[in-house]
């Protein structure tokens, strides 16, 4: 099979991308895949002109370009099936105030939140009174936990609006919530499967699971499966099967949630997973009997498939 392994491009997580890439280039059957790797920063143009000559495409990014629907739409005008969701669930996905909309409208509880542009921005004070503090504070359109701060006091609300902004032109401001936090995979087109649950343990020196707590090696505590009982577990993936349905996912996801005080706090959906061997999701495959390889060969598999 002539594969195409896109990774890279020009968002702020080029490097998790490049990196991500490479790994899985290490991991997928060479015996059984023509591999080709484009770099859209730089190889847009022969990806285009090589189109006919591909049959399937693994997306290997992150953020804007990549994980927002644009590569999605570039690969359907091409002809060439790709793992994961199409340009509309990406676009949704990437969106966290759209996300956030039809999460609520499949009846998931969401983090009590405030979103605005930097026009319509209410003084850190009246966000203090309206959600109190700690909050969190993201733009609308960015992945990997990028220009998200936690905000304990109105002068650091201040400071992290002004970084948010820095990136999104709308900025989303929600309620912190202090509990477990989880993530749900979920693998299937027309059969879905709800995947293991991973819990996530930010060191004591990170405020929250930003950045530097996802990829710098030992700054977090992962466990697979999560520490639930089971009636919290099954709650869990309910609400990552229903995200991934409301959003209109396909093939793969993996949502994010805090739980507190037995409530499930549903916080966003990845339709283009962190895909390192050592990275939540597949972890959370290896936990359900699927090795990196081979999970990579069931994506493959569902992006072929006609639904």
């Amino acid at each position: 099979m002539r594969l195409a392994l896109i990774a890279g491009g020009k968002s702020s997580e080029r490097e998790v991308s490049l990196k991500s890439g490479a790994q899985v280039y290490q991991a997928l059957n060479q015996d059984r895949y023509d591999i080709r790797r484009y770099d859209p920063l730089t190889d847009l143009e022969r990806l285009v002109r090589e189109a006919k000559e591909l049959d399937a495409a693994l997306i290997i990014m992150h953020g804007r370009g990549g994980e927002d629907g644009s590569m999605q739409g570039l690969l359907d005008l091409l002809e060439i099936p790709y793992q994961g969701s199409g340009v509309l669930a990406s676009a949704l996905a990437m969106n966290k105030e759209l996300s956030k909309a039809m999460y609520r409208q499949a009846g998931l509880k969401v983090p009590r939140a405030l979103i605005f542009d930097r026009a319509g921005a209410p003084s850190p004070q009246e966000i203090a009174v309206g959600l109190g503090l700690p909050v969190v504070i993201k733009p609308v359109n960015e992945g990997s936990s990028i220009g998200i701060s936690k905000a304990p006091t109105p002068e650091a609300l201040s400071t992290g609006l002004a970084a948010a902004f820095a990136l999104d032109n709308r900025v989303l401001v929600e309620e912190f919530i202090q509990g477990t936090e989880v993530t749900g995979g979920v693998l299937g087109n027309a059969r879905l499967q709800a995947l293991p649950l991973v819990e996530i343990i930010p060191a004591s020196t990170y405020a929250f699971f930003d950045y530097e707590a996802k990829y710098q090696p030992g700054a977090s505590e992962e466990i697979c499966p999560a520490r639930l009982d089971p009636e919290l577990t099954r709650r869990a993936q309910a609400c990552a099967l229903t995200a991934h349905k409301a959003l209109g996912c396909r093939g793969y996801s993996r949502t994010d949630m805090m739980i507190r005080e037995q409530e499930i706090y549903v916080l966003e959906t990845n339709t283009i997973p962190g895909m390192t061997a050592t990275s939540l999701f597949p972890q959370g495959a290896k936990a359900a009997g699927l090795d990196f390889q081979d999970l990579l060969d069931t994506l493959i598999n569902l992006a072929l498939e006609k639904v």
